[in-house]
């Protein structure tokens, strides 16, 4: 069984989609019309700008976006999912090239998404931290230790067994990075990102767009849509709207996503989108399986 997958805000990178804009009708269409939605060329700043462009929360989100849906319409019958999911971002894109939103209304909220989540980051000094080879159990009950009210760390990315991204205020993600090299972590790296994704501090964002989301109406997608929030397959729009509005301030469950995927038959992953992320989690997720990981083809 087939099943696409749709990247997050980090795979950006700068001449993103300049090829499928030169070389697909279809693609410079939709591009165009992003453009016009947005109400300013998103294209010059993907396809020839600089990094510091590209990495505003309100620039990359809708970027990413773009190129992921963008790539997965353009290929036309080869485009055939059983089911389909997206990291944290990527559930939208996921969401549109599923057919349950438009591509208009895609744009429209993953762009709210974007400035609801950046006037977030501006209310609270906050940061996230990848944690590489340690245990989940491990993080999560050193996250549990370190936080108090006002200064707090949870878990925010289950990427793949053996990498854990945690989110929090800067001082509790400093604390908990220490305590998580003392028990043993490689790597407790603090990320360059604007602010607290999915975590508690998210909160005013996740009251902006839920607004957008209850604005917007949601069709049943052609195929299973695994979400972040809960790692189940979900066809219901009211379902589907419910976990997109909870998905800003809760764990990204990936692991368990891909786990469910694998479990429920999906035997051959492709990634549509910016950078090959997630195929590298997808294979330490399904390490040892029979599964096919790979880009579009």
């Amino acid at each position: 069984m087939k099943a696409f997958v749709f990247p997050g805000q980090g795979a950006q990178f700068v001449g993103m989609g300049k090829d499928l804009y030169e070389n697909n009708p279809l693609a410079k269409e939709l591009f165009e019309k992003a453009n016009e939605i947005l109400g300013f060329r998103i294209t010059d700043i993907m396809f020839s700008g600089t990094d510091e462009e590209l990495k505003q929360t309100k620039v990359t989100q809708p970027a990413v976006f773009l190129h992921s849906v963008i790539s997965a319409l353009c290929m036309g019958e080869a485009f055939a999912p059983d089911m389909v999911a997206g990291h944290s971002l990527g559930e939208l894109s996921a969401l549109v090239a599923a057919g349950a939103l438009s591509f208009e209304d895609g744009l429209k909220l993953v762009y709210a998404r974007a400035q609801a989540m950046q006037k977030a980051c501006e209310m609270a000094p906050s940061t996230m931290a990848a944690i590489v080879g340690l245990d989940d159990a491990t993080i999560e009950q050193v996250c549990s230790e370190v936080s108090s009210e006002g200064n707090i760390v949870v878990p925010a990315n289950y990427n793949c067994p053996g990498q854990l991204v945690i989110s929090g205020n800067i001082d509790a993600v400093n604390a908990a990075c220490a305590k998580l090299k003392e028990a043993g972590a490689k790597r407790a790296l603090v990320l360059a990102v604007g602010g607290a994704f999915h975590s508690p501090l998210m909160q005013p964002a996740k009251e902006e767009l839920q607004a957008a989301i209850e604005a917007i109406s949601f069709s049943k997608p052609k195929c299973a849509v695994y979400q972040n929030v809960d790692a189940q397959a979900h066809v219901e729009p009211e379902e589907i709207k419910a976990n997109l509005i909870a998905q800003l301030t809760a764990s990204v469950k990936w692991t368990q996503e891909v786990q469910n995927m694998i479990a429920a038959g999906a035997n051959d992953f492709t990634e549509c989108g910016p950078g090959k992320a997630l195929q590298g989690m997808i294979g330490k997720i399904a390490k040892g399986q029979d599964v096919s990981v790979h880009g579009i083809l």
